[in-house]
């Protein structure tokens, strides 16, 4: 069974239990209204119906009447009347005023013998009505006289009438008079509103129950649309999103929730796309910078079965191209270790770096090794930080030999150390080419070049600013650049002054520890 289904069920039945109970409950308080209503004319019409009974007996002057009487009437003055056991009922020269008796009341006579002394109908039809069926033991007969006794008794035969009646004991228990009203209208009216109970219940309860389905149906529309872009999604289409999301319901809510999971996914497939093609140009562009010096070796190496072996100028010459190709494949080796290590997050080696004293070591190797090079430095003071000093040197060298390499000799260079609250910033400004802005988002990938055509004339094998970027987010710092076409660059690199560790657990002056704070025993 579908929810949709279940919900209708559930809703049909409170409703049906409801209309139930409230129809019940109505038709017995009328019920119980129209009861109370005839045992009202019972005793309205008592006097009446014993006086007629009495007559009729011919004990009139003798036998006492009912003990109740219409209420507010008392016994006139030319009446012989006694209350509480005397002789109530005598003879009247003055008509009872005000005093109905239904149509069709029955009346009853019956001594304490239980032997019936006189019975009447009171009926203008002309025809006589079944008699009700009278308990035998009624209260007055052959006992002391006792309270009223309401009853519901019905006539026999075809065509058979209910009846309420009352049992009015006489007094000193010499007999009973019974008054009975046929309940002809009073069930009509109750077959009437039981019917109109019926068809006012079935109306509500069709017209509720498609109210109900609608609702039910634009409600819980959402779920159905959720459930086919899920079908949708599982096929692999991540693009779809849940479009009809009501405001303030739950499952508007969850219809947010959902598109907002859809979303997070797609991210998290797109990073992992992004990752994997990451993965895989780094695999081909190292592939490509090792099976260079590799080629180099094997074919220098080569040139030993061809007999040079036997001419010593080009064998050492071979050999000399042989070192220069094993070297930059070690330090290509190198690097590549080096960011494998920062990418696992192999510990730093943290101490009390005065990043101003590295960065004017670095720029005077910078002027031996290029002394026609103008650089200048904007170190003022000492900047302090906590940070490893041999990978910050890296991270000058770096910045400073990409500066060189990227720009036409005799391009000056400024490199400056200042400090920004607790961050020290590092900045590294060429007045060289540029870089276009559509490449600056991925210079610091791993084997990037500006230089599509891979040519070692204008750089390396692109790794140089990877490192930079791994170890500067290894510090918890960034870096930035910014830069046009024939504007120059501008690299910053912001490193904290105190390590979020340091300051959270502290630790002593110039003590050596690793990224979790636990001292270092071996070198990096």
């Amino acid at each position: 069974m579908t929810l949709r289904l279940r919900l209708m069920v559930l809703v049909m039945a409170v409703v049906a239990a409801g209309l139930i109970i409230s129809d019940v409950v109505t038709y017995h308080s009328l019920r119980s209204f129209l009861v109370s209503r005839v045992d009202q004319q019972l005793d309205a019409a008592a006097f009446p119906v014993g006086r007629d009974l009495l007559s009729t007996s011919g004990l009139a002057p003798h036998v006492p009447a009912p003990r109740s009487v219409v209420a507010g009437q008392s016994p006139s003055k030319n009446q012989s009347a006694y209350l509480n056991g005397g002789q109530l009922y005598g003879r009247s020269h003055h008509a009872v005023v005000a005093v109905l008796v239904p149509a069709g009341t029955y009346g009853l006579l019956r001594k304490a013998s239980g032997a019936v002394e006189a019975h009447l109908f009171y009926d203008s039809s002309g025809t006589t009505p079944a008699t009700p069926r009278i308990p035998s033991t009624l209260p007055g007969s052959g006992a002391s006289a006792g309270p009223d006794f309401y009853f519901t008794t019905s006539s026999s035969g075809p065509g058979a009438e209910s009846y309420r009646a009352v049992a009015k004991p006489l007094a000193h228990g010499s007999g009973v008079v019974v008054i009975a009203i046929p309940l002809t209208v009073q069930e009509s009216t109750l077959r009437q509103l039981l019917l109109i109970e019926l068809i006012v219940s079935a109306v509500l309860l069709v017209g509720l129950g498609a109210l109900s389905w609608v609702m039910v149906r634009r409600d819980l529309r959402p779920l159905v649309e959720i459930t086919e872009t899920a079908g949708t999604i599982a096929q692999g289409d991540l693009s779809q999103r849940v479009s009809v999301v009501a405001q303030g319901t739950e499952v508007g809510q969850l219809g947010r929730a959902f598109n907002t999971m859809i979303d997070e996914i797609e991210v998290a497939f797109a990073e992992r796309t992004a990752s994997e093609e990451r993965l895989r140009r780094f695999l081909a562009d190292a592939s490509h910078e090792l099976r260079t010096p590799l080629t180099s070796i094997r074919g220098y190496a080569e040139l030993f079965d061809l007999g040079i072996r036997d001419r010593p100028e080009e064998l050492a010459r071979s050999i000399r191209h042989i070192k220069d190709e094993a070297s930059r494949m070690s330090t290509l080796v190198d690097d590549l270790f080096l960011l494998a290590q920062l990418d696992r997050e192999r510990p730093l080696r943290i101490e009390s770096v005065d990043l101003a004293e590295l960065v004017r070591r670095s720029v005077a190797s910078v002027e031996v090794s290029e002394p026609q090079r103008p650089v200048v430095v904007d170190a003022p003071g000492p900047m302090v930080v906590d940070a490893d000093g041999q990978r910050m040197r890296q991270v000058v060298d770096n910045l400073l030999v990409n500066a060189l390499i990227h720009t036409p000799v005799g391009t000056a260079v400024r490199i400056s150390v200042s400090g920004g609250g607790r961050w020290a910033v590092l900045t590294v400004q060429d007045e060289g080419p540029g870089i276009d802005p559509a490449l600056a988002s991925r210079i610091f990938e791993p084997f990037f070049r500006t230089d599509p055509s891979r040519s070692r004339a204008s750089g390396g094998a692109g790794l140089g600013l990877a490192i930079v970027a791994a170890i500067v987010e290894a510090h918890g710092g960034t870096v930035r650049v910014e830069s046009a076409p024939g504007r120059g660059a501008t690299f910053e690199v912001r490193i904290p002054v105190v390590r979020a560790e340091d300051q959270d657990g502290g630790r002593g002056e110039g003590a050596t520890t690793d990224r979790g704070g636990e001292p270092l025993t071996t070198e990096a």
